[in-house]
C-alpha cells in the first residue's frame, strides 16, 4: 500500500533513520514485509477482573488474525477494565465512571504514540464500550468496534421452581434474604449458579444497552451487539472487523464520517426501543461531545416522543439478551424502525455500505409468534421510557427510566441520606416504608466523585417488596439493571449547591413522568433560605485519579466528560 494509506506508520517506519524503530519491532514479531503494511492497532480489554472481559484475549487474537489476512498489520495491546458487579456498593464503585475516561485516554495514547494507522477496539463491560468509541471519535482514525458478547442466563432451583438467573438476581437476592424470604441457603445457590461463564451481564442493562448503540451509530458490524460471548459467531464477527479496518482505510472512512448527528438519533432510537439503560444518556452525550457533534439531554425527549418502547427484555421485562439472539438479535429490529419511518437508513457505517444497505442485505428476520419484540403498531409503551426531567430540584435536568410498569406520577416524603451506604442500611434495616422518596446525594460526578451506580440499593428495594410503594431519587446514577421509580442524574448536583442537598426529612417530592417534571413542595423563599445557609462539603479526595476526575469533569446533563474546558 501506498504512504497516502500509512499517514501515521509511515514517519515512524520508512527511511533509514527509522532504523531502531523497525529493530524494536523485529524483535516483537514483525518481519521486513510487515513495515510496508497498515498498522491496525487491537485494544483489547482483557482481564481477569470480570467475567464481562474474561474471553477478549481470544476475541483480539481473532480480529488480528482478519486484519493480517486483509493485508494489514495487526498489534494487539492491552487497555485496563474494572467491575462494576464486584465494586457495587462500595467504595471502589467510584472509580467506575472515572475508568471510561483513563481508558479513552490509554487507547488514544497507544495508538497516537505508536503511529498506528487504524484500530480495532474491543469491550465486554459498560464503561469500556463507550470508553472505546470516545477514543475513535478523538483519533478519527479508520477503526471498528467490536463487542465481546453477552452471557448466557445462569440457572438454579430456588423454592422448588426453577428460575433463570443473572446479575441482577443475586442483587435482589439480598433484599429477599434482608427480608427473611430467602435463607442463607437460597442466597448461596443463586450467588453461585447466576452467572456461569464469560460475557456481558444478561438483561438490557448498560452493556447490551450500549453494544446496540454503538451498533446503530454504525461502528460496529451488523448484529456485532447481539452475539453471545462464547458463539462462533461472535469469533467471525472479530474476525471480520480486523478485516474491515483495513477496507475502511483503502475507502477513506473515518469515525466522524460515520458519527454524525443521524447516526446519534440512530442510537438512542435504538436504545429507546429496546428499553435500555439511563447510562446511554451519559454515554452517548460523551461520544458525541469527543465526535465534536451537537447533542444534548433535550434530544432524547424530542426523540422519545416518537420512538415506542418495544422490547420485553430485563431488567423491567421477562425475557434475556440471550432470548433476542435466539430470534435473530438487533438487525430485525433495525429492519422494523427503518420501515416505520423511525430511522436515518442514509447513513455510513464501517461496513463501507449505510445502514440501510446494511439492513437489505441481512436475512435476518423475526420469527411469527416471538412475543420478545413488538411491532411498532402494538408497542409496550408508545413513547420513551426514558424521560428528562426538570423543576425545582432540577434546574439543570435529571434521567429517569419509566417504563409505565411502576406508574408514571410519584409523590411522597423525603428520607435523605448522605451516600449509597448510608441509604443502603437503611433500606436493609426495614427503615423504608411505602411512600417514601429515597434521596441519596452527593454521589454525583464531583461530590461522589465518580458517580456512583445505584444497583444495590434499587435491588434492595424490590428484594423486599417495595418496587411499586417507593421511588428514588439521586445526583448519582443506576446500573441498567436497576428498575422501579427512579430517578438519577439530578443536576446541579449536591456537591455544587443544587438543591438535591438542601432537602431535609418530611419533604414532599413529585415525580411527574408524563409532564416530566421533578420538584420539591417549597417556595424559593424556603430554598434561598436553605441556599443561604448551605456550606460546600470538603472533597472527599485530594490526591489522585478520583481527585483529577472531581476536578475536570462536567456534569452528568454534559455526559460527565473531562476534557470540554481544557
Amino acid at each position: 500500500m501506498s504512504d497516502q494509506t500509512r499517514p501515521y506508520s509511515s514517519p515512524m517506519l520508512d527511511g533509514p533513520d527509522r532504523a531502531p524503530s523497525r529493530a524494536m519491532l523485529y524483535a516483537v514479531g514483525f518481519k521486513k514485509e510487515d513495515f510496508a503494511k497498515v498498522q491496525i492497532g487491537i485494544a483489547s480489554t482483557w482481564s481477569q477482573v470480570t467475567p464481562c472481559n474474561i474471553h477478549i484475549d481470544r476475541l483480539a487474537r481473532e480480529s488480528a488474525k482478519g486484519t493480517d489476512a486483509a493485508g494489514g498489520k495487526a498489534v494487539i495491546f492491552n487497555t485496563i477494565t474494572i467491575s462494576d458487579g464486584i465494586s457495587m456498593g462500595t467504595e471502589g464503585m467510584k472509580y467506575s465512571l472515572v475508568s471510561r475516561e483513563v481508558i479513552a485516554d490509554s487507547i488514544e495514547t497507544v495508538v497516537g504514540c505508536e503511529g498506528m494507522d487504524g484500530f480495532v477496539a474491543i469491550g465486554g463491560c459498560d464503561k469500556n464500550m463507550p470508553a472505546c468509541v470516545i477514543a475513535m471519535a478523538r483519533m478519527n482514525r479508520p477503526s471498528v468496534f467490536v463487542y465481546g458478547g453477552t452471557i448466557l442466563p445462569g440457572c438454579a432451583t430456588i423454592k422448588g421452581e426453577l428460575k433463570e438467573l443473572d446479575v441482577v438476581s443475586v442483587f435482589e437476592a439480598v433484599g429477599k434474604h434482608a427480608s427473611g424470604e430467602y435463607s442463607d441457603e437460597e442466597l448461596e445457590t443463586v450467588e453461585s449458579c447466576a452467572i456461569p461463564g464469560e460475557g456481558s451481564c444478561g438483561g438490557m442493562y448498560t452493556a447490551n444497552t450500549m453494544a446496540s448503540a454503538i451498533e446503530a451509530l454504525g461502528l460496529s458490524l451488523p448484529n456485532s451487539s447481539s452475539q453471545t460471548a462464547v458463539s462462533d459467531e461472535k469469533m467471525q464477527d472479530c474476525f471480520d472487523a480486523g478485516a474491515a479496518v483495513v477496507n475502511m482505510i483503502k475507502l477513506g472512512i473515518k469515525p466522524r464520517d460515520i458519527m454524525t448527528r443521524k447516526a446519534f438519533e440512530n442510537a438512542i432510537t435504538v436504545v429507546i426501543a429496546l428499553g435500555g439503560s439511563t447510562n446511554a444518556v451519559l454515554h452517548l452525550l460523551a461520544a458525541a461531545h469527543a465526535a465534536e457533534v451537537p447533542l444534548c439531554i433535550d434530544d432524547f425527549t424530542e426523540i422519545g416522543k416518537r420512538v415506542p418502547l418495544l422490547a420485553d427484555l430485563k431488567p423491567s421485562g421477562k425475557y434475556s439478551m440471550a432470548a433476542l439472539v435466539k430470534i435473530g438479535g438487533t438487525m430485525p429490529l433495525l429492519r422494523i424502525l427503518l420501515e416505520g419511518g423511525l430511522l436515518h437508513g442514509d447513513c455510513m457505517t464501517v461496513t463501507g455500505k449505510t445502514l440501510a444497505e446494511n439492513i437489505a442485505n441481512s436475512k435476518l428476520y423475526y420469527p411469527e409468534g416471538q412475543e420478545i419484540v413488538r411491532p411498532v403498531s402494538n408497542p409496550i409503551k408508545k413513547d420513551s421510557h426514558l424521560r428528562i426531567l426538570y423543576g425545582n430540584l432540577a434546574p439543570g435536568g435529571a434521567v429517569a427510566k419509566i417504563t409505565g410498569k411502576e406508574g408514571e406520577l410519584f409523590t411522597g416524603r423525603a428520607r435523605v441520606f448522605d451516600s449509597e451506604d448510608e441509604g443502603m442500611k437503611a433500606i436493609l434495616g426495614g427503615e423504608i416504608v411505602e411512600g417514601d422518596v429515597i434521596v441519596i446525594r452527593r454521589e454525583g460526578p464531583k461530590g461522589g466523585p465518580g458517580m456512583r451506580e445505584m444497583l444495590g440499593p434499587t435491588a434492595a428495594i424490590m428484594g423486599r417488596g417495595l418496587g411499586k410503594k417507593v421511588a428514588f431519587i439521586t445526583d448519582g446514577r443506576f446500573s441498567g439493571g436497576s428498575h422501579g421509580f427512579v430517578v438519577g442524574h439530578v443536576t446541579p448536583e449536591a456537591h455544587e449547591g443544587g438543591p438535591i442537598g438542601l432537602l431535609v426529612d418530611g419533604d414532599i417530592i413529585t415525580i411527574d413522568a408524563v409532564n416530566n417534571t421533578l420538584s420539591v413542595d417549597l417556595d424559593e423563599a424556603t430554598l434561598k433560605a436553605r441556599r443561604d445557609a448551605w456550606t460546600q462539603p470538603a472533597p472527599r479526595y485530594t490526591r489522585g485519579v478520583l481527585a483529577k476526575y472531581a476536578k475536570l469533569t462536567t456534569s452528568a446533563s454534559e455526559g460527565a466528560v473531562t476534557d470540554k474546558y481544557l
